[in-house]
């Protein structure tokens, strides 16, 4: 699909059509094409499972995560209000999410780390509640006035992320108790990996179909009444990365390992995977709030330089 309507630029253009219509054709092309991989050699298999490691990570993009976590913020704030309601219920919200994170963090350290020999738990914990002081700490600065809703809900993403990164641990491992027991919960696996499908594939929309902040188009440029309203070839890439993103759950990032029964997305190389989206994101959305005022710092700097 990406090979067949990337450079799509008109409506009328008739991969318009192939790309948001032909379902039945489609169907039977997919139905295919998931036959092929039980025919084809291993070394071909093991080749797509290198690729995937790196082609996984766009549909998480860090950057778009602290997109979509501003446009969350957005929608919670209700559309007419009185400033002063508005403030009243930001607050709340944030209250809410601020003590929810240091709630599951509290959580984490009972449950995941109970005996000092747990460093690495202690050691994911701690980065984790230093990330959430340091979101807000930036956040409510004089200078970036960015506010505690934002702070908050990225607070509540990232303790989500160290508790799956946990979860993800080996369940042999002493302090990893909890998720052994709850892995003998079969339809907890499987409830868990279908709203992993949802989230995933929404973020993986909402991506496909923002082509344009990546296009490198004059400003000037007018779009068209005739113009696609968003990049069919890039939409397809970004899905086709999603699709590996879930083929490195099913194997629990590492091509070589046996994957217990009912097991998603468990391993060493699982947990290392979300430590590191963890970080990252917290690093970004710190970045992105800061960013502002050190290009305007450097703009002033050169134009006195200049004067």
């Amino acid at each position: 699909m990406f090979l067949s309507t990337m450079k799509t630029r008109k409506v009328h253009d008739c991969r318009n059509s192939w790309h948001s219509e032909w379902w039945p054709v489609k169907i039977v092309l997919w139905m295919a094409l998931t036959a092929v991989p039980f025919f084809a050699p291993s070394p071909l298999i093991q080749l797509y499972g290198k690729v995937a490691h790196f082609g996984q990570g766009v549909p998480r993009d860090p950057a778009h995560q602290r997109d979509q976590v501003h446009h969350v913020a957005q929608r919670l704030l209700p559309i007419g209000a009185e400033p002063q309601e508005m403030h009243m219920q930001v607050l709340v919200v944030s209250i809410v999410t601020y003590v929810g994170s240091i709630l599951g963090i509290v959580l984490m350290y009972i449950w995941y780390a109970p005996t000092s020999a747990c460093k690495l738990n202690i050691l994911f914990i701690t980065v984790t509640l230093a990330l959430v002081q340091l979101m807000t700490f930036v956040s409510v600065n004089s200078k970036v006035k960015a506010g505690y809703l934002a702070p908050g809900l990225m607070g509540i993403y990232i303790v989500f992320l160290c508790w799956s990164a946990i979860r993800s641990e080996p369940h042999t491992e002493m302090c990893n108790r909890k998720a052994a027991v709850a892995t003998s919960a079969d339809w907890l696996n499987i409830a868990s990996f279908v709203i992993a499908v949802i989230v995933v594939v929404a973020a993986t929309f909402s991506t496909g179909i923002d082509s344009k902040c990546i296009q490198f188009k004059s400003a000037e440029t007018e779009s068209e009444d005739d113009d696609i309203p968003y990049g069919f070839g890039f939409f397809h890439f970004v899905f086709a990365m999603g699709a590996m993103y879930f083929a490195m759950l099913f194997i629990g990032w590492n091509a070589h390992q046996e994957m217990e029964k009912w097991t998603i997305d468990v391993g060493w190389a699982s947990t290392w995977v979300r430590v590191g989206n963890e970080w990252l994101a917290a690093i970004t959305y710190i970045w992105m709030i800061v960013a502002p005022i050190v290009w305007k710092r450097r703009q002033v700097g050169s134009s006195s330089t200049c004067a």
